[in-house]
């Protein structure tokens, strides 16, 4: 990519996803300059998606909202976090989708398992980020560390998770030539 500033459009007003957006972004184009603007658009999906393919579909409906409301952007993210059940326990993941005027890319985050203690609040209805603040004592963590942060100690927090994901969904991006035109 070449040395160039570009209009990115962050779909959340959520600052660790503002900066995982940026970050990821950075790391694949460092030549680039990026100016984001993040604005509040629905997901069309539950607040708490409660599997995988309805996180997919909330980062989705983001980016297409988000574009509809600034076409004239370069970039448009959606960074949507969700849970599934998986043999009993509830793990936690996020779904990225990154679209340019030429190609969409998508990525899922890792994904780690929850204490039972946070999977019997999301089960009764309480979002993930309400759940973990009234199990762990946090306020507003979703906005912080999250989880993975709380989890881990902060060795791994839910900025670079997310940032790790914005990097992998701007593959197809990155490699048009193989992408958008594929060679046999």
């Amino acid at each position: 990519m070449e040395h160039k500033t570009y209009k990115v459009i962050i779909a959340s007003k959520n600052p660790v996803k503002v900066n995982a957006a940026l970050d990821g972004l950075q790391r694949m184009f460092p030549e680039a300059e990026f100016i984001l603007e993040s604005v509040s658009v629905p997901s069309g999906v539950a607040d708490q998606p409660m599997t995988e393919q309805e996180t997919l579909q909330g980062a989705l409906n983001r980016v297409a909202n988000a574009k509809v409301l600034y076409p004239e952007a370069d970039f448009w993210v959606g960074i949507e976090g969700g849970v599934e059940m998986i043999g009993g326990e509830l793990a936690t993941f996020a779904w990225v989708v990154v679209q340019d005027k030429e190609q969409l890319g998508r990525a899922r985050s890792g994904t780690f398992f929850l204490p039972p203690k946070v999977r019997e609040l999301v089960e009764q209805g309480v979002e993930l980020g309400v759940a973990n603040d009234r199990i762990f004592g946090h306020a507003n963590s979703k906005q912080k560390g999250g989880a993975i942060g709380i989890l881990t100690h902060n060795v791994v927090d839910r900025r670079e998770l997310y940032g790790q994901a914005v990097v992998l969904a701007l593959v197809p991006l990155n490699n048009k030539s193989l992408f958008l035109n594929p060679q046999p």
